[in-house]
C-alpha cells in the first residue's frame, strides 16, 4: 500500500511498481473510468516505455483502448483530456512519471473526467486490487496520436505576439521532459533563447530534475549571468517551474502576484506555505484571495469548485484557468511569464515593492510514514496550552496542518503528503521574530516527538 499516495502512485521500478503490480493497477482503473478511451504518455525514465506496456495490459484487459502519446511533459498529458482525437475524446489520462524524484522510482498521475484522482479514490485502489483476479490479457489495442504536435502548435498559436522579443531567454530542462516541446516553441516564435541539459535522459546525468532546490540552479544561474536578461528551470515532467532574474529566484506565491497584475479582480487560490504577503496583497488589489492546502490535486479541486482564475504553490506549480484549462503546466507559465516583460512590467521592481519580510526556505523534520499523521495530532493538541513563554498566538488555521498565526508573523507544521517527513515554514516582518517562532515550534514538535 506504500505506493497510494495523495496525489498519485509513486515507488520503485521493479520493486514496488512490477508487472504484476502496474498491470493489476491498469485493469483496477478501467472499473473506475467510464468510456473506452484512456490517454497514456510517460516522462523520460528508462523504464518507462516498459511501464506503459504494463498498464496498457490491464487497460486493455478492462475493455479500455489506450490513445499513446509515447514521450510527453506532463501538462501534454493533461492537455489531451481537453481535445478530440478522430472524432474520440478521453475520459481519462495517465502520465507514467517520477517527476522529480531519483531515477530508480516512477509512479503514475492520473486524470478521471478532467478531474484529478487522488486521495481516498487512489487508497481505495490499493485496497481492491489487492489479491484481485486478474482476467487474461486482452489484445493490445493502442492507437497512438500526436499529442506533442497539436500541443506545439496551440502554444505558438496563443503566444503568437510574443514573436520579436529582444530580451536573452536562459532555461534548464534538466534532462527531463521539457525540452521535447519547448525548444520548438521558442524556436517558432524566434526568440533568443539557449537551452542547457535539454535532452532526454532518465539518469538525470547533470542534476536532479528539482528546480526548488538551490543546488539544482547552479549552471543556469551561472549562464544567467553572462548570456541572460531572464531564466527558467524545470522539473522532471515539466509541471513545475523556477523563474530567475539577476537579483530574485522569483518563488511560486511571488508569481502568482505577477500573473494576477493583467487580470481583473481575480481569485486566486494559495497553499498554506504561501507568504501572507501574497494573500494581502491579493486582498489589496481587490482580488479574493483563498488559503487552501498542499499539492497539486487539492489546488485543481478547489480551483473548480470556486471557479479561481489562478493558483499557485511555492514550489513552482503554477495553475492557469485565466485564458487556460486549470492544471499545472511549467511550459505554459513561462510563456505568460514573458508576456509581462513583453508589457514593460519590471518584475524585479515589481517585487521590490512588496513589504519585506523574512521567510525560511522549508525545513523538513525527519519522521516516519507510520508516526507523521500521529505527530501532527500531538502538536495540534499541543498548541491549545503552549508553553508559558511561547509567542502569542492570535489564530491557528488548520486547513492542512496547522498554520499558526503571531502577532508580526507565522509558523507552519504539516506532515508531507509524499515523504516521511513534516514540513515546517516560518515568516516574519521582523527577523528576531522570525527565528523566535523557529525555535517556539520546533520545541513543542520536539516534546510531541519525545512523547510518542
Amino acid at each position: 500500500m506504500s505506493i497510494y499516495r495523495e496525489y498519485d502512485i509513486r515507488g520503485i521500478f521493479e520493486k514496488e511498481l512490477n508487472e504484476d503490480t502496474v498491470t493489476k493497477i491498469g485493469f483496477g482503473l478501467a472499473q473506475k473510468i467510464k468510456g473506452d478511451y484512456v490517454a497514456v504518455g510517460y516522462d523520460a525514465r528508462s523504464h518507462s516505455p516498459v511501464l506503459f506496456e504494463y498498464l496498457v495490459a490491464g487497460l486493455n484487459a478492462g475493455g479500455k483502448t489506450v490513445l499513446g502519446m509515447g514521450l510527453v511533459p506532463t501538462p501534454v498529458n493533461y492537455f489531451t483530456n481537453y481535445q478530440e482525437w478522430d472524432g474520440i475524446t478521453p475520459t481519462a489520462s495517465i502520465m507514467i512519471t517520477g517527476s522529480h524524484n531519483p531515477p530508480e522510482y516512477n509512479g503514475l498521475k492520473i486524470t478521471v473526467d478532467k478531474a484529478p484522482f487522488f486521495s481516498e479514490a487512489i487508497y481505495a485502489l490499493g485496497r481492491e486490487i489487492d489479491g484481485m483476479e486478474f482476467p487474461q490479457t486482452a489484445e493490445r489495442k493502442v492507437i497512438e496520436i500526436d499529442a506533442l504536435t497539436r500541443y506545439k502548435k496551440f502554444m505558438l498559436k496563443e503566444f503568437a505576439h510574443l514573436k520579436g522579443m529582444k530580451e536573452r531567454i536562459v532555461y534548464d530542462c534538466g534532462n527531463g521532459v521539457a525540452g521535447v516541446s519547448i525548444v520548438d516553441i521558442f524556436e517558432g516564435l524566434g526568440l533568443n533563447a539557449k537551452g542547457i541539459y535539454v535532452d532526454p535522459d532518465g539518469t538525470f546525468p547533470n542534476h536532479h530534475p528539482d528546480p526548488s532546490d538551490e543546488h539544482n540552479l547552479v549552471d543556469v544561474k551561472k549562464l544567467l549571468e553572462v548570456e541572460g536578461d531572464i531564466a527558467f528551470a524545470y522539473d522532471g515532467d515539466a509541471d513545475r517551474i523556477a523563474v530567475l532574474t539577476h537579483k530574485n529566484n522569483i518563488k511560486g506565491d511571488q508569481m502568482a502576484l505577477l500573473y494576477s497584475m493583467k487580470m481583473d479582480k481575480p481569485t486566486v487560490i494559495g497553499e498554506v506555505k504561501c507568504s501572507q504577503v501574497m494573500y494581502d496583497e491579493l486582498e489589496k488589489r481587490g482580488a479574493t484571495a483563498i488559503m487552501y492546502k498542499t499539492g497539486h490535486s487539492n489546488l485543481k479541486v478547489k480551483m473548480k469548485e470556486t471557479n479561481a482564475d489562478l493558483a499557485c504553490e511555492v514550489s513552482g506549480h503554477i495553475f492557469f484557468k485565466h485564458r487556460y484549462f486549470g492544471y499545472d503546466d511549467a511550459i505554459y507559465a513561462t510563456f505568460r511569464m514573458l508576456e509581462l516583460i513583453q508589457d514593460g512590467i519590471d518584475l524585479d521592481a515589481e517585487l521590490a515593492k512588496l513589504p519585506q519580510v523574512f521567510s525560511t526556505e522549508e525545513i523538513k523534520v525527519e519522521t516516519t510514514e507510520q508516526e507523521k499523521f500521529a505527530l501532527m495530532d500531538a502538536i495540534k493538541e499541543a498548541l491549545k496550552t503552549p508553553p508559558a513563554d511561547f509567542p502569542h498566538i492570535k489564530e491557528i488555521i488548520d486547513v492542512d496542518g496547522v498554520r499558526v498565526i503571531f502577532d508580526k508573523g507565522w509558523g507552519l507544521v504539516r506532515a508531507s503528503n509524499t515523504t516521511p517527513v513534516l514540513v515546517t515554514r516560518f515568516e516574519s516582518t521582523d527577523l528576531e521574530e522570525a527565528k523566535r517562532y523557529e525555535h517556539a515550534l520546533n520545541t513543542v514538535i520536539a516534546a510531541a516527538k519525545a512523547g510518542l
